[in-house]
């Protein structure tokens, strides 16, 4: 009689549940571009929750078909792609006999004093600073001249890589835009590998790994770059062809944050047209910056 009973219960619950969860959302929902065309089932495909968790869509395949068992940051994954309440993920961890956790929630970042009070100070030079993911935390009205306005774009947005590879006006502006979209993957990789649980960079990388091709195909390259100094050209509405130096600075008081300025010699073509930029900043008065919290 009691295995009679043990039978009638489903076999895999987890895959049931996941399987509701998932055609519950729809691309719109976790942030995905609508692509228009008609879908076979109901919700996000088990190939989007995979990349938006920054698994393999074999792994979350036999997730779902109760052939694996699921570690518990994978399952914080989940819950987060998923758009789990506290209920909800507590039901996932017992449904895959794991205990619940707590997700691990890092402060918020807020530009350190000292670097906003060097951004102020340059009126000449473009910077901004950026922290944890790339996300941009301050900037001057140069550096808003120069790359984009970030104070029209949505806080939860402002990150350099997203804005690399979603925002076409930013893409054009770089004139070897490959080069320096390669480098910030790479980049993001070392991120990773130092805050592998952080929720809002997995949820970045698998964003951008089904917006855009590229990205996925590097990012599973797993090539690693540090940042440090360069040289960039862009191809700017204003003032056109534009060869800037880059230079990084880490803040002491948060090595999670760093200061890019963007410099060019005296004397050049390259100085006379920063001038030109700045006196074109001024006169749209562009917003800085007093520091974002991200």
């Amino acid at each position: 009689m009691l295995g009679d009973m043990t039978s009638s219960i489903p076999l895999n619950e987890l895959g049931v549940f996941l399987r509701k969860r998932r055609s519950e959302l729809s691309p719109r929902t976790v942030g995905l571009p609508e692509t228009g065309g008609p879908r076979r089932v109901a919700g996000l495909r088990r190939q989007e929750v995979a990349q938006l968790a920054s698994i393999s869509t074999d792994y979350y395949t036999r997730l779902e078909q109760g052939r694996i068992q699921a570690s518990a940051p994978v399952l914080d994954s989940l819950a987060r792609v998923l758009h789990l309440d506290d209920d909800e993920r507590g039901y996932l961890f017992q449904l895959a006999g794991k205990t619940v956790t707590r997700t691990r929630r890092r402060g918020a970042q807020r530009v350190q004093p000292q670097l906003q009070r060097v951004l102020d100070g340059l009126t000449t030079t473009p910077a901004m600073v950026q922290g944890r993911r790339g996300d941009i935390l301050a900037w001057n009205s140069l550096a808003a001249a120069l790359i984009t306005d970030f104070s029209r774009i949505p806080e939860k947005h402002r990150n350099y890589a997203r804005l690399l590879f979603a925002d076409p006006a930013v893409r054009g502006l770089h004139a070897d835009w490959e080069t320096a979209a390669r480098i910030t993957v790479a980049q993001l990789r070392m991120e990773a590998a130092k805050y592998p649980e952080d929720p809002r960079l997995i949820a970045l990388i698998g964003e951008l790994s089904l917006r855009d091709e590229q990205f996925a195909k590097w990012w599973g390259d797993h090539k690693v770059a540090a940042r440090t100094i360069g040289r960039k050209t862009y191809l700017h509405p204003v003032v056109g062809e534009l060869t800037l130096d880059c230079d990084t600075l880490t803040a002491n008081a948060d090595p999670d944050q760093y200061m890019t300025v963007w410099t060019a010699a005296p004397g050049t073509p390259a100085h006379d047209q920063l001038r030109i930029l700045a006196s074109w900043a001024a006169d749209r008065d562009l917003p800085a910056s007093s520091g974002w919290e991200a």
